[in-house]
């Protein structure tokens, strides 16, 4: 305890550089944890699939639609235990700012095959009288302040014209993983809607979520699926959940490569920060160091005062920066809610500010350190003004 008050004073000797360091810490640590909070909500998604769902789509692009009439030969497969159908419906809300995942799918199978999903039955039961019904996650919700009655109009993109729906349910995740921010309506009322607007583009679906038994025969029982449909006019590909979001975070690979490159400049940057500050604190105590020497101090008890010091300020800086990052990532979450639904701070991120900090203040001592320990004694007292 005695050392720990030591190394404290020691470090605060200076105290406005001292104070402008751990700020500076604070700062890069503050942006390297909101940095890779984005990495993992950028693959949260992917960490949410199930090993017990399938996806099967077009085998050109998951632009092209398949024919409705899929479902039943699917449905026979070996292995298949639950189907279910949607579209992504891109519809708009008031403005284009306001995005948010908007989907037609199958009521009726969704929300059994979507069980991290949870809906109180009355909801769900009004849900599916209305046809023009919409669920929407809390997190939508509270977003626009929408509430169980109320009349929403989406306009739509992909499918022309002005869309009323009306909310019947709000759904919550069983998981803080679970995507929360999701709008989901009537795949009958999309389909019989087109049926009389546009007959072309009625009968189809997007994408097929396939329930299976058994993870282990994921893949046999996704060749069996395409197999039905090959060398048809609208031949498949049927993946994992986690292989289907793979393919849409792989398109943004460069940006999450830049991101973490970025995340680890900042350790670089902080490691510059306090080997300076030590390395200034160090050159001007010299004489001390000398002084101890003559006393008959041993080299250890030097480096520990050395590299004490400098895990002292890392270690500060490292706390605040800790303490800061969870309310500015909720406010970085909330302010970016349409494009990061799940935007936590993980438990690994902690862990690596912990790790890095403690692992800069060993590094930004070695020099100071190397110096004080190759320094003649003679040398060190000639430093006394």
């Amino acid at each position: 305890m005695q050392i720990l008050k030591i190394l404290i004073k020691n470090a605060f000797r200076h105290r406005l550089r001292t104070g402008l360091t751990i700020l500076s810490i604070t700062i890069a640590l503050l942006a390297f944890g909101l940095l890779r909070t984005v990495i993992n909500a950028w693959y949260s998604g992917v960490e949410a699939s199930s090993a017990y769902r399938l996806v099967t789509r077009n085998a050109v692009s998951i632009m092209f639609p398949l024919p409705y009439s899929y479902k039943d030969r699917i449905r026979q497969v070996d292995g298949v235990s639950e189907l279910s159908w949607g579209n992504w419906f891109g519809g708009i809300y008031i403005d284009e700012k306001n995005f948010f995942a908007n989907f037609a799918v199958d009521a009726g199978t969704y929300f059994d095959l979507y069980r991290e999903y949870t809906l109180p039955d009355d909801q769900r039961a009004a849900f599916f009288r209305d046809r023009k019904g919409f669920v929407a996650g809390r997190k939508l919700a509270e977003r626009f302040g929408w509430k169980i009655g109320d009349t929403v109009v989406l306009r739509g993109t992909i499918y022309p014209g002005n869309w009323e729906f009306v909310m019947r349910g709000i759904y919550r995740g069983r998981e803080p993983n679970a995507d929360e921010t999701v709008f989901m309506f009537h795949w009958d009322y999309l389909n019989e809607s087109l049926k009389k607007t546009a007959p072309r583009r009625a009968d189809q679906v997007g994408f097929y979520m396939v329930g299976i038994e058994d993870p282990g025969r994921a893949i046999s029982i996704a060749e069996a699926i395409d197999a039905l449909f090959k060398n048809s006019f609208a031949e498949t590909i049927t993946e994992t959940e986690k292989a289907f979001t793979l393919g849409f975070v792989a398109m943004s690979d460069t940006i999450i490569t830049a991101i973490q490159l970025v995340s680890f400049v900042v350790i670089v940057i902080i490691l510059a920060v306090v080997a300076n500050t030590v390395a200034m604190s160090v050159r001007e105590r010299t004489n001390e160091y000398a002084v101890f020497k003559t006393l008959g101090f041993g080299g250890w008890r030097i480096v520990g005062l050395i590299l004490g010091e400098s895990v002292v300020i890392t270690m500060m800086g490292c706390a605040v920066g800790i303490a800061a990052t969870y309310p500015a990532a909720a406010a970085f979450g909330k302010a970016m809610g349409a494009y990061f639904p799940v935007f936590n701070v993980e438990s690994d991120t902690i862990v690596l500010d912990i790790v890095f900090s403690a692992a800069v203040g060993v590094l930004a001592a070695v020099i100071p350190v190397y110096r004080t320990l190759k320094m003649k004694i003679a040398d060190g007292l000639r430093m006394i003004e």
